[in-house]
């Protein structure tokens, strides 16, 4: 069998985990991954993966293999790319994954990009739950807190802060708290993928950090869902200000404990760990990086300095 092709296979199989996965990514058969992959082992006399029901992993022979042969394959590829001139026109479907509160953001800039590379095409899908960008063949996931896949490369966009908010309803009702101690006496709703859980987490005029462990008869991953019960006076939300912008600007909203602020996250652009990038995907990043740079003065805005509509 063709050498260079079984170190392909073998590749896509310890990345994506299992030969069924290699499988769907390569277009080919189980069988033939299995065969790639025995015509190795059986050329160089060695078992290079375990293999149980459930899944596969590497043998000690296995993974010192796959180093070495991981950087030959990308030392070819970057041949490949500087044959072809990595400045040539970039081509081809780059597929994206948001979080669904930012593509408000994203669109204008996806609109840009297409009448810039008019020879590529734009697949994008939008939720609130972790991916696999490997096994969904996804090339670039633009999120809000930090990924928990730490083998992935995240390239920050802009800084942004929780706020805590509620609407002026829910305060005819309800002593606005003057600490993040109080919380934990008000109903709050809770974003599934907040990084500490029911523990809000909250910084003071000094730098120094407050927890509260909350509480409330609503979890959800949609920032749509939560914004809309807070809005309609039912619980207090430690939103994200880009969420919740123009709900306080237009007073539908208000921002509680002036003295306190949300601890501070990234929206990053989450890519594979890998040398080289794609030329399409490598454009669409500086571009991102361009145009998010207009919106970080009021992403990452201080909420002890901003008077507008605060408690």
């Amino acid at each position: 069998m063709d050498r260079l092709t079984s170190l392909q296979v073998f590749g896509k199989v310890v990345e994506c985990g299992g030969f069924s996965a290699a499988a769907r990514r390569l277009n080919m058969s189980v069988t033939m991954v299995a065969t790639h992959v025995q015509s190795l082992e059986d050329k160089l006399g060695v078992r290079l993966l375990n293999r149980t029901t459930r899944r596969v992993s590497l043998t000690e022979t296995g993974k010192f293999y796959y180093d070495r042969s991981a950087q030959i394959l990308s030392d070819l590829d970057e041949a490949d790319r500087a044959a072809s001139a990595l400045t040539s026109t970039p081509r081809g479907v780059l597929k994206i994954f948001c979080t669904t509160a930012i593509v408000r953001f994203l669109s204008p800039i996806m609109d840009e990009f297409l009448e810039l590379y008019p020879s590529v095409a734009l697949d994008m899908s939008i939720g609130e739950r972790m991916i696999d960008m490997v096994e969904e063949g996804v090339d670039l996931v633009i999120r809000t807190v930090p990924s928990p896949d730490s083998s992935l490369v995240a390239r920050k966009l802009t800084a942004w802060r929780h706020v805590l908010v509620c609407s002026p309803s829910y305060l005819d009702m309800h002593k606005p708290p003057t600490s993040p101690a109080d919380l934990a006496a008000h109903t709050c709703l809770r974003y599934s993928y907040y990084p500490f859980g029911d523990e809000w987490m909250f910084e003071d005029e000094a730098g120094e950090r407050h927890s509260v462990r909350v509480g409330g008869p609503f979890l959800s991953n949609s920032a749509e869902s939560l914004r809309y019960l807070t809005v309609h006076g039912r619980a207090l939300w430690l939103a994200p200000s880009f969420t919740v912008a123009d709900d306080l600007e237009a007073g539908t909203l208000v921002r509680l404990l002036p003295g306190y602020r949300g601890v501070e996250f990234a929206i990053n652009a989450v890519y594979p760990n890998r040398s080289h990038l794609p030329t399409k995907v490598r454009l669409f990043i500086d571009l991102l990086a361009e145009r998010f740079a207009e919106h970080r003065k009021w992403m990452s805005e201080d909420p002890m300095s901003a008077p507008m509509n605060v408690l």
